[in-house]
């Protein structure tokens, strides 16, 4: 089993919560996706919290994980309903917390280690609970425009950065704001396109200010 955590004092914990178990080890950690598939290609399982420090997104980092032939449990101390749906639409086995008694976590990563799906009340909730959880169904490089663009960047450098011209990345924006439309999702300003990619996992949540 892998660990993706960028903070030190959580993988000690996660160790030393395995330590007495006879059928769960831990064999690799490391702080992002990549970094850890450098260390063991091959892991049955994969523990991925939600927010990294690389600012990667969810899906991407699943997404990886299951091209590598990981299952993937998420295990995160963050309770942003906009990232458990993004990993949940992804296709991991469930959603745990940190702070879970030490026994609910074994007993969920024991679960997921065997295959099987482990459904928490708090990951239900999230899913349910929001009513724009339509899946738009963007292409590939649909999702590179949308997260470049609504991330700040000008059409033009979009076309730069993506190799296409200005009018066809024009295009692409005005395909993906139709389909998040039809979604019943709408978008008309870039600030809109902006929340729809948090919301979808093709941008990271912007953290919070510290008082």
């Amino acid at each position: 089993m892998g660990l993706v955590e960028d903070h030190a004092s959580v993988v000690l914990g996660v160790r030393a919560m395995l330590a007495d178990t006879d059928d769960l080890r831990l064999v690799a950690s490391a702080g992002t996706v990549a970094d850890l598939l450098d260390q063991h290609e091959q892991l049955d399982l994969t523990l991925l919290d939600l927010r990294l420090g690389d600012g990667s997104a969810p899906k991407a980092n699943v997404d990886l994980l299951h091209a590598a032939g990981s299952a993937v449990l998420i295990y995160t101390g963050g309770e942003n309903p906009y990232l458990v749906r993004a990993a949940a639409r992804a296709g991991v086995l469930g959603v745990i917390r940190k702070s879970e008694p030490v026994a609910v976590a074994i007993e969920a990563i024991r679960t997921a280690a065997g295959g099987r799906q482990v459904a928490t009340t708090d990951w239900a909730a999230a899913i349910d609970a929001d009513p724009n959880l339509s899946d738009v169904g963007l292409s590939p490089r649909q999702r590179e425009v949308l997260a470049l663009y609504a991330s700040g960047e000008k059409a033009g450098r979009v076309a730069r950065l993506t190799g296409l011209s200005e009018q066809t990345v024009h295009d692409y924006l005005g395909r993906i704001r139709q389909k998040y439309a039809e979604a019943g999702r709408p978008a008309p300003t870039k600030t809109d396109l902006y929340k729809r990619a948090v919301e979808d996992g093709w941008l990271p949540v912007p953290e919070q200010p510290t008082p």
